[in-house]
């Protein structure tokens, strides 16, 4: 099967894109390096491995159409979590979650 999203492989962040039942379609390399000592995710269910305050942010935004941002850090990682639904000709068709590698401090702009 061809990739569907042919950015994600190249992309300098970890890439999962799951349909609305929750279903892996996708994880681009750095994703599966992230999750493999978990197997092969990719057509796993993602309310299996989520506690129940996180499967009710992910039915939320997959009923909204809505977005999840947060920082996390993890064996002295820093990430931002960007978690949104994404759409077909309007319509929420699932969620796509972005992880990226942010340094401790950051510039933090004002533009106007």
């Amino acid at each position: 099967m061809e990739n569907p999203y042919p950015w994600a492989e190249e992309a300098g962040c970890a890439v999962t894109v799951c349909d609305t039942e929750g279903t892996i379609l996708y994880m681009n390399e750095k994703a599966r390096a992230a999750f493999a000592k978990h197997g092969d995710l990719i057509g796993r269910n993602l309310f299996d491995c989520h506690n129940e305050r996180s499967r009710g942010m992910i039915r939320r935004m997959l009923a909204t159409g809505g977005t999840n941002a947060y920082t996390i850090e993890k064996q002295g990682t820093r990430k931002m979590i960007y978690q949104t639904a994404w759409k077909e000709r309007g319509e929420v068709r699932g969620l796509v979650e972005i992880s990226m590698e942010i340094p401790a401090e950051m510039p933090h702009y004002i533009r106007k």
